[in-house]
Protein backbone atom coordinates (compact mmCIF):
# COMPACT_ATOMS: atom_id res chain seq x y z
CA UNK A 1 0.00 0.00 0.00
CA UNK A 2 1.11 3.61 -0.95
CA UNK A 3 0.59 6.35 1.58
CA UNK A 4 1.14 9.83 0.90
CA UNK A 5 2.53 9.07 -2.88
CA UNK A 6 0.80 11.69 -4.21
CA UNK A 7 1.93 14.76 -2.37
CA UNK A 8 5.90 13.46 -3.29
CA UNK A 9 7.14 15.55 -5.93
CA UNK A 10 8.80 13.15 -8.39
CA UNK A 11 12.20 14.60 -9.41
CA UNK A 12 13.46 15.21 -12.99
CA UNK A 13 14.93 12.20 -15.11
CA UNK A 14 18.50 12.21 -16.75
CA UNK A 15 17.00 9.01 -19.39
CA UNK A 16 15.62 10.59 -21.63
CA UNK A 17 16.31 13.69 -20.97
CA UNK A 18 13.71 14.31 -17.66
CA UNK A 19 10.40 14.35 -20.33
CA UNK A 20 7.15 13.93 -18.95
CA UNK A 21 4.92 11.43 -20.07
CA UNK A 22 2.17 12.72 -22.10
CA UNK A 23 4.15 15.87 -23.32
CA UNK A 24 3.96 15.39 -27.00
CA UNK A 25 0.48 15.21 -28.71
CA UNK A 26 -0.46 11.74 -30.30
CA UNK A 27 0.06 11.46 -34.02
CA UNK A 28 -3.12 12.33 -36.16
CA UNK A 29 -4.10 10.47 -39.30
CA UNK A 30 -3.81 7.00 -40.84
CA UNK A 31 -3.15 4.11 -38.84
CA UNK A 32 -4.21 5.71 -35.49
CA UNK A 33 -6.19 2.97 -34.28
CA UNK A 34 -3.52 0.10 -34.92
CA UNK A 35 -0.78 2.84 -33.18
CA UNK A 36 -3.12 3.36 -30.11
CA UNK A 37 -3.63 -0.30 -29.61
CA UNK A 38 0.23 -0.81 -30.27
CA UNK A 39 0.97 2.02 -27.65
CA UNK A 40 -1.36 0.82 -25.00
CA UNK A 41 0.48 -2.61 -25.20
CA UNK A 42 3.42 -0.84 -24.81
CA UNK A 43 2.51 1.20 -21.92
CA UNK A 44 1.19 -2.09 -20.03
CA UNK A 45 4.53 -4.18 -20.99
CA UNK A 46 6.41 -1.18 -19.56
CA UNK A 47 4.28 -0.75 -16.70
CA UNK A 48 4.70 -4.42 -15.45
CA UNK A 49 8.16 -4.88 -16.26
CA UNK A 50 8.47 -1.67 -14.04
CA UNK A 51 6.34 -2.56 -11.18
CA UNK A 52 8.34 -6.50 -11.26
CA UNK A 53 11.55 -4.38 -10.31
CA UNK A 54 10.35 -2.12 -7.86
CA UNK A 55 8.77 -4.47 -6.04
CA UNK A 56 11.37 -7.19 -6.91
CA UNK A 57 13.90 -5.03 -5.09
CA UNK A 58 12.49 -3.58 -2.29
CA UNK A 59 11.29 -6.81 -1.64
CA UNK A 60 14.90 -8.54 -1.63
CA UNK A 61 15.99 -5.73 0.49
CA UNK A 62 13.66 -6.26 2.94
CA UNK A 63 14.39 -10.02 2.53
CA UNK A 64 17.47 -9.41 2.86
CA UNK A 65 18.07 -7.62 6.43
CA UNK A 66 15.83 -10.86 7.66
CA UNK A 67 18.33 -13.05 6.20
CA UNK A 68 22.06 -11.39 7.01
CA UNK A 69 21.31 -10.77 10.66
CA UNK A 70 19.84 -14.11 11.02
CA UNK A 71 22.90 -15.51 9.44
CA UNK A 72 24.98 -13.04 11.52
CA UNK A 73 23.40 -14.70 14.80
CA UNK A 74 23.95 -18.69 13.29
CA UNK A 75 20.70 -19.35 12.58
CA UNK A 76 20.07 -21.55 9.84
CA UNK A 77 17.76 -19.95 7.11
CA UNK A 78 15.88 -22.83 5.40
CA UNK A 79 14.35 -20.92 2.44
CA UNK A 80 14.73 -17.52 0.63
CA UNK A 81 11.62 -16.86 -1.57
CA UNK A 82 11.33 -14.01 -3.63
CA UNK A 83 7.62 -13.95 -4.16
CA UNK A 84 4.31 -16.51 -2.41
CA UNK A 85 3.27 -19.40 -4.30
CA UNK A 86 4.82 -22.29 -5.90
CA UNK A 87 7.55 -22.13 -6.56
CA UNK A 88 9.13 -21.03 -10.51
CA UNK A 89 12.90 -22.04 -9.70
CA UNK A 90 16.05 -21.13 -7.95
CA UNK A 91 18.55 -23.27 -6.48
CA UNK A 92 20.35 -24.50 -3.28
CA UNK A 93 23.35 -22.63 -1.33
CA UNK A 94 26.06 -24.58 -0.23
CA UNK A 95 24.75 -23.95 3.10
CA UNK A 96 21.25 -25.99 2.77
CA UNK A 97 19.30 -22.34 2.05
CA UNK A 98 17.02 -22.92 -0.99
CA UNK A 99 17.00 -19.62 -3.03
CA UNK A 100 13.82 -19.40 -4.79
CA UNK A 101 11.52 -17.73 -7.20
CA UNK A 102 7.74 -17.71 -6.68
CA UNK A 103 4.77 -17.57 -8.75
CA UNK A 104 3.18 -14.40 -6.73
CA UNK A 105 5.67 -11.34 -6.78
CA UNK A 106 3.53 -9.56 -4.21
CA UNK A 107 5.97 -10.22 -1.38
CA UNK A 108 8.56 -12.86 -0.07
CA UNK A 109 10.12 -14.39 3.16
CA UNK A 110 12.61 -16.07 4.44
CA UNK A 111 11.99 -19.24 6.46
CA UNK A 112 14.25 -20.00 9.53
CA UNK A 113 14.65 -23.31 11.34
CA UNK A 114 12.32 -23.82 14.68
CA UNK A 115 10.16 -20.13 13.18
CA UNK A 116 7.26 -21.83 13.32
CA UNK A 117 5.00 -23.13 15.73
CA UNK A 118 3.70 -26.36 13.41
CA UNK A 119 5.42 -28.45 15.40
CA UNK A 120 8.29 -29.22 13.55
CA UNK A 121 10.97 -31.67 14.81
CA UNK A 122 14.43 -30.12 15.81
CA UNK A 123 17.12 -32.56 15.99
CA UNK A 124 18.97 -31.15 19.37
CA UNK A 125 22.46 -31.12 17.24
CA UNK A 126 20.66 -28.12 15.36
CA UNK A 127 18.48 -26.54 17.99
CA UNK A 128 21.44 -23.89 18.71
CA UNK A 129 20.50 -22.62 14.83
CA UNK A 130 17.12 -22.69 15.33
CA UNK A 131 15.50 -19.03 15.83
CA UNK A 132 13.06 -19.92 18.74
CA UNK A 133 16.96 -20.73 20.52
CA UNK A 134 17.75 -17.20 20.05
CA UNK A 135 17.13 -14.72 22.64
CA UNK A 136 14.43 -12.04 22.99
CA UNK A 137 17.37 -9.38 21.78
CA UNK A 138 18.32 -11.73 18.73
CA UNK A 139 14.87 -12.46 17.32
CA UNK A 140 13.85 -8.46 17.83
CA UNK A 141 16.81 -7.75 15.49
CA UNK A 142 16.47 -10.41 13.19
CA UNK A 143 12.70 -9.17 12.40
CA UNK A 144 13.54 -5.32 12.96
CA UNK A 145 16.49 -5.75 10.04
CA UNK A 146 13.81 -6.40 7.28
CA UNK A 147 12.13 -2.99 7.76
CA UNK A 148 15.68 -1.18 8.59
CA UNK A 149 17.04 -2.67 5.41
CA UNK A 150 14.37 -0.55 3.26
CA UNK A 151 15.03 2.33 5.25
CA UNK A 152 18.71 2.33 4.03
CA UNK A 153 17.96 1.41 0.85
CA UNK A 154 15.90 4.51 0.90
CA UNK A 155 18.97 6.17 1.82
CA UNK A 156 21.11 5.00 -0.87
CA UNK A 157 18.63 5.60 -3.61
CA UNK A 158 17.95 8.97 -2.69
CA UNK A 159 22.22 9.58 -1.96
CA UNK A 160 22.65 8.04 -5.58
CA UNK A 161 20.06 10.71 -7.04
CA UNK A 162 21.75 13.46 -5.69
CA UNK A 163 24.79 12.18 -6.97
CA UNK A 164 23.80 12.09 -10.56
CA UNK A 165 21.88 15.24 -9.99
CA UNK A 166 18.32 16.29 -9.59
CA UNK A 167 16.53 19.45 -11.24
CA UNK A 168 16.24 21.93 -8.30
CA UNK A 169 13.63 25.15 -8.68
CA UNK A 170 15.52 28.37 -9.00
CA UNK A 171 13.93 31.61 -6.96
CA UNK A 172 12.50 33.03 -10.27
CA UNK A 173 9.17 34.68 -9.73
CA UNK A 174 6.16 32.80 -12.36
CA UNK A 175 3.72 34.97 -10.95
CA UNK A 176 1.97 37.81 -8.50
CA UNK A 177 -0.98 37.97 -7.38
CA UNK A 178 -3.30 40.80 -7.20
CA UNK A 179 -3.34 42.80 -4.36
CA UNK A 180 -0.88 40.57 -2.14
CA UNK A 181 1.97 42.57 -0.41
CA UNK A 182 4.78 41.15 -3.28
CA UNK A 183 2.66 43.38 -5.80
CA UNK A 184 2.42 46.07 -3.58
CA UNK A 185 5.91 46.21 -3.11
CA UNK A 186 6.93 46.34 -6.65
CA UNK A 187 7.71 42.51 -7.30
CA UNK A 188 7.05 41.41 -11.10
CA UNK A 189 7.30 38.14 -13.24
CA UNK A 190 10.36 37.28 -14.31
CA UNK A 191 12.41 38.51 -10.96
CA UNK A 192 15.31 36.51 -9.88
CA UNK A 193 14.92 36.74 -5.60
CA UNK A 194 19.18 36.74 -5.07
CA UNK A 195 18.98 37.22 -1.13
CA UNK A 196 16.42 37.32 1.64
CA UNK A 197 17.01 39.52 4.46
CA UNK A 198 21.06 39.40 3.22
CA UNK A 199 20.90 35.55 3.10
CA UNK A 200 21.51 33.96 -0.48
CA UNK A 201 18.88 32.42 -2.31
CA UNK A 202 19.71 29.60 -4.35
CA UNK A 203 16.40 27.19 -4.25
CA UNK A 204 12.91 28.16 -3.96
CA UNK A 205 12.39 25.45 -1.87
CA UNK A 206 14.84 27.33 0.38
CA UNK A 207 13.10 30.69 0.02
CA UNK A 208 9.66 29.30 0.82
CA UNK A 209 11.02 27.58 3.83
CA UNK A 210 12.75 30.75 5.36
CA UNK A 211 9.52 32.78 4.46
CA UNK A 212 7.18 30.56 6.64
CA UNK A 213 9.53 30.70 9.53
CA UNK A 214 10.10 34.80 9.90
CA UNK A 215 6.41 35.09 10.08
CA UNK A 216 4.95 38.35 9.92
CA UNK A 217 8.23 39.92 10.32
CA UNK A 218 9.25 42.62 7.60
CA UNK A 219 11.61 40.78 4.86
CA UNK A 220 13.98 42.56 1.75
CA UNK A 221 14.13 40.99 -0.98
CA UNK A 222 17.10 41.77 -3.13
CA UNK A 223 15.84 41.21 -6.52
CA UNK A 224 17.55 40.69 -9.99
CA UNK A 225 16.02 42.64 -12.91
CA UNK A 226 17.40 43.15 -15.86
CA UNK A 227 20.61 42.90 -15.10
CA UNK A 228 20.33 45.73 -12.11
CA UNK A 229 19.89 44.87 -8.62
CA UNK A 230 17.74 46.45 -5.92
CA UNK A 231 16.37 45.61 -2.24
CA UNK A 232 12.36 46.04 -1.94
CA UNK A 233 10.76 45.86 2.09
CA UNK A 234 7.69 43.31 1.64
CA UNK A 235 5.74 42.75 4.70
CA UNK A 236 3.82 39.10 4.95
CA UNK A 237 0.30 38.99 4.97
CA UNK A 238 -0.83 35.71 7.20
CA UNK A 239 -3.22 33.81 5.19
CA UNK A 240 -6.20 30.77 5.80
CA UNK A 241 -4.45 27.96 3.06
CA UNK A 242 -4.84 23.93 2.91
CA UNK A 243 -2.17 21.89 3.76
CA UNK A 244 -1.16 18.87 1.51
CA UNK A 245 -4.19 16.60 4.23
CA UNK A 246 -6.91 19.59 3.13
CA UNK A 247 -6.27 21.12 7.01
CA UNK A 248 -7.12 24.67 7.37
CA UNK A 249 -3.41 26.03 8.63
CA UNK A 250 -2.22 30.03 8.47
CA UNK A 251 0.58 31.16 6.61
CA UNK A 252 2.54 33.81 5.92
CA UNK A 253 2.37 34.59 2.50
CA UNK A 254 3.39 37.46 -0.13
CA UNK A 255 1.57 36.08 -2.94
CA UNK A 256 4.23 35.02 -5.61
CA UNK A 257 4.80 32.20 -7.38
CA UNK A 258 7.49 30.06 -9.01
CA UNK A 259 8.49 30.02 -12.69
CA UNK A 260 9.32 26.78 -12.36
CA UNK A 261 12.55 26.98 -14.13
CA UNK A 262 15.21 24.59 -13.17
CA UNK A 263 19.00 24.01 -12.99
CA UNK A 264 20.81 20.55 -11.99
CA UNK A 265 22.24 20.24 -8.76
CA UNK A 266 25.45 17.75 -8.62
CA UNK A 267 25.97 17.32 -4.90
CA UNK A 268 29.38 15.56 -3.29
CA UNK A 269 29.29 12.38 -1.33
CA UNK A 270 28.51 14.29 1.96
CA UNK A 271 26.30 16.51 0.53
CA UNK A 272 24.28 13.66 -0.87
CA UNK A 273 24.55 11.74 1.80
CA UNK A 274 23.45 14.49 4.40
CA UNK A 275 20.28 15.45 1.76
CA UNK A 276 19.34 11.53 1.14
CA UNK A 277 19.40 10.85 5.23
CA UNK A 278 16.72 14.00 5.65
CA UNK A 279 14.83 13.28 2.94
CA UNK A 280 14.26 9.95 3.66
CA UNK A 281 13.07 11.46 7.20
CA UNK A 282 10.72 13.54 5.63
CA UNK A 283 9.35 10.84 3.97
CA UNK A 284 8.88 8.38 7.08
CA UNK A 285 7.09 11.46 8.92
CA UNK A 286 5.06 12.16 5.73
CA UNK A 287 4.07 8.28 5.71
CA UNK A 288 3.45 8.29 9.89
CA UNK A 289 1.62 11.52 9.97
CA UNK A 290 -0.33 10.19 6.01
CA UNK A 291 -1.25 7.00 8.30
CA UNK A 292 -2.56 8.87 11.51
CA UNK A 293 -4.14 11.14 9.35
CA UNK A 294 -6.07 8.04 7.49
CA UNK A 295 -6.91 6.53 10.94
CA UNK A 296 -8.32 10.06 12.58
CA UNK A 297 -10.71 10.04 9.06
CA UNK A 298 -8.70 13.85 7.86
CA UNK A 299 -7.69 11.55 4.90
CA UNK A 300 -10.39 9.87 3.21
CA UNK A 301 -9.60 5.92 2.88
CA UNK A 302 -10.11 6.03 -0.98
CA UNK A 303 -6.45 7.56 -1.16
CA UNK A 304 -5.06 4.57 -0.17
CA UNK A 305 -3.19 2.63 -3.50
CA UNK A 306 -2.31 -0.65 -3.84
CA UNK A 307 -0.37 -2.58 -6.19
CA UNK A 308 -1.76 -1.22 -9.86
CA UNK A 309 -1.76 2.10 -8.43
CA UNK A 310 2.20 1.44 -7.60
CA UNK A 311 2.14 -0.59 -11.06
CA UNK A 312 1.43 2.62 -12.95
CA UNK A 313 3.90 4.59 -10.91
CA UNK A 314 7.11 2.58 -11.66
CA UNK A 315 5.95 3.06 -15.34
CA UNK A 316 5.44 6.46 -15.03
CA UNK A 317 8.74 7.24 -13.01
CA UNK A 318 10.67 5.25 -14.92
CA UNK A 319 10.06 6.62 -18.32
CA UNK A 320 10.47 10.43 -16.15
CA UNK A 321 14.06 8.40 -15.79
CA UNK A 322 16.74 7.33 -13.46
CA UNK A 323 16.06 10.13 -10.46
CA UNK A 324 12.40 10.19 -10.41
CA UNK A 325 12.84 6.09 -10.22
CA UNK A 326 15.59 5.99 -7.80
CA UNK A 327 12.98 9.11 -5.60
CA UNK A 328 9.99 6.51 -6.39
CA UNK A 329 11.49 3.69 -5.53
CA UNK A 330 12.85 5.43 -1.92
CA UNK A 331 9.26 6.49 -1.13
CA UNK A 332 7.94 3.14 -2.18
CA UNK A 333 10.70 1.88 0.19
CA UNK A 334 9.76 3.69 3.09
CA UNK A 335 6.33 2.71 2.83
CA UNK A 336 7.29 -0.83 2.83
CA UNK A 337 9.34 -0.23 6.07
CA UNK A 338 6.89 1.55 7.79
CA UNK A 339 3.66 -0.61 7.22
CA UNK A 340 5.67 -3.88 8.23
CA UNK A 341 6.48 -2.06 11.61
CA UNK A 342 2.84 -1.36 12.24
CA UNK A 343 1.63 -3.87 15.30
CA UNK A 344 -0.54 -5.62 13.68
CA UNK A 345 0.18 -9.81 13.92
CA UNK A 346 1.54 -11.37 10.78
CA UNK A 347 3.27 -8.40 9.81
CA UNK A 348 7.21 -7.79 11.40
CA UNK A 349 5.72 -5.09 13.63
CA UNK A 350 3.30 -7.74 15.46
CA UNK A 351 6.46 -9.97 15.90
CA UNK A 352 7.62 -7.03 17.35
CA UNK A 353 4.75 -6.38 19.91
CA UNK A 354 4.99 -10.31 20.72
CA UNK A 355 9.24 -9.83 21.66
CA UNK A 356 8.27 -6.20 23.71
CA UNK A 357 5.92 -8.22 25.88
CA UNK A 358 7.88 -11.51 26.09
CA UNK A 359 10.57 -9.13 27.66
CA UNK A 360 8.99 -7.14 30.03
CA UNK A 361 6.79 -10.55 31.72
CA UNK A 362 10.14 -12.65 31.39
CA UNK A 363 8.34 -15.38 29.22
CA UNK A 364 6.56 -15.14 26.04
CA UNK A 365 2.75 -15.02 24.82
CA UNK A 366 0.78 -18.24 24.73
CA UNK A 367 0.53 -19.69 21.66
CA UNK A 368 -3.58 -19.44 21.71
CA UNK A 369 -3.00 -15.67 22.28
CA UNK A 370 -0.53 -15.71 19.40
CA UNK A 371 -3.27 -17.88 16.76
CA UNK A 372 -5.75 -15.58 17.99
CA UNK A 373 -3.95 -12.49 16.81
CA UNK A 374 -2.65 -13.88 13.71
CA UNK A 375 -6.15 -14.60 12.30
CA UNK A 376 -7.58 -11.07 13.66
CA UNK A 377 -4.33 -9.66 11.78
CA UNK A 378 -4.67 -11.66 8.49
CA UNK A 379 -8.24 -10.85 8.54
CA UNK A 380 -7.40 -6.90 8.93
CA UNK A 381 -4.51 -7.13 6.35
CA UNK A 382 -6.70 -9.02 3.88
CA UNK A 383 -9.53 -5.89 4.26
CA UNK A 384 -6.73 -3.46 3.51
CA UNK A 385 -5.47 -4.87 0.84
CA UNK A 386 -8.90 -5.53 -0.59
CA UNK A 387 -9.69 -2.17 0.47
CA UNK A 388 -6.62 -0.66 -1.73
CA UNK A 389 -7.46 -2.65 -4.78
CA UNK A 390 -11.00 -1.54 -4.81
CA UNK A 391 -9.40 2.16 -5.25
CA UNK A 392 -7.08 1.08 -7.45
CA UNK A 393 -9.65 -0.72 -9.66
CA UNK A 394 -12.32 2.52 -9.23
CA UNK A 395 -9.09 4.93 -10.16
CA UNK A 396 -8.46 3.20 -13.29
CA UNK A 397 -12.14 2.86 -14.47
CA UNK A 398 -12.49 6.39 -14.03
CA UNK A 399 -9.42 7.50 -15.87
CA UNK A 400 -10.51 5.19 -18.85
CA UNK A 401 -14.51 6.41 -18.91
Amino acid sequence: MVFGARRWRVKAGIFGGGSRIGSRNPPKGAGSIFSHQCGGWLIMINTVFWALVVLGVLIFVHELGHFLVARLFGVKVLVFSLGFGPRVGGWTGKSGTQYQVSAVPLGGYVKMLGESDDGEEIPESLWPESFAAQRVYQRFAIVFAGPLFNFLFAVVALVIAFMVGVGEILPVVGSVSEGMPAQKAGVKVGDRIKALNGEEMLRWEVMSRRIKELGEDALVLTIERDHVQFDLKVIPEIKEVKNIFGEPVRHPLIGIGPSGEEEMVYYSVPDALVKGVTQTWMIMDLTVTSIWKLITRVVPADQIGGPLMIAEMAGKTAQQGATSLLFFMALISVNLGILNLLPVPVLDGGHLFFFIIEAIKGGPVTETIQMVANRVGLGLLVLLMVWALKNDLTRLFASEF
